[in-house]
């Protein structure tokens, strides 16, 4: 059965090109949409922000210098909203300090114009697949944490022991139950964390530890 058109189209990546030069901004856009992907521009950061933009996959490619507000700030602006999506920063008057404040910052690349169209593109793809990487990974906390929540008061107790590397008896001792009630409660977790081995369980609890 074909697949619909929304569910598919809304892993397709997107690039946010934002440039107050109309020219290079239309030759990025046209680019980026001749090997296939897709792209909004918009002349400044104001414009990308009260624009409604589809939640997908992707990266942003900013100049460093705009109206209204640099990509600097706007970089700092999204992170403060949560927004993780990878920057691409771009500018004609980058200078050391500049790059590393965008790359500190979590900048996924810095490119002095003029660039050749072969570094747009890649630093591109790079930082798309930064963000496949990074949705990834929040779907898989995401459920890691719904089938932690499925855990008992104790199963957890036993869980967290189980991931410190403790054995069964040290387990028992430390929570004062006997050991046969520390094995019942750690094939519980097993079953409900849906792990196979303690190497599993400790890759999953590390998914819920806040980044």
């Amino acid at each position: 059965m074909q697949q619909p058109i929304s569910a598919a189209k809304s892993r397709e990546p997107i690039v946010l090109v934002v440039d107050d030069d109309e020219a290079i901004r239309e030759a990025l856009c046209d680019l980026l949409k001749s090997v296939g992907t897709d792209a909004m521009c918009f002349a400044s950061t104001r414009e990308m922000l009260d624009a409604k933009v589809p939640d997908r996959p992707g990266c942003i490619v900013l100049d460093v210098r705009l109206p209204g507000g640099s990509g600097l700030d706007l970089q700092a602006q999204l992170t403060k909203q949560g927004n993780r999506m990878p920057i691409v920063f771009m500018t004609g008057h980058g200078d050391i300090p500049m790059t590393v404040r965008a790359m500190k910052a979590g900048a996924s690349d810095f490119l002095t114009k003029p660039f050749r169209d072969q570094d747009m593109l890649d630093a591109v793809a790079a930082a798309i697949d930064k963000d496949v990487a990074r949705r990834l990974e929040m779907q898989a906390a995401e459920q890691a944490k719904l089938l932690a929540d499925t855990l008992t008061a104790r199963e957890k107790d036993v869980m967290a022991a189980v991931v410190r590397g403790l054995m069964n008896k040290q387990i028992a001792g430390e929570l004062g139950i006997s050991e046969i009630t520390v094995k019942l409660h750690r094939g519980n977790v097993m079953r409900k964390m849906q792990v196979r081995s303690v190497a599993d369980l400790v890759r999953k609890v590390t998914l819920l530890e806040p980044t």
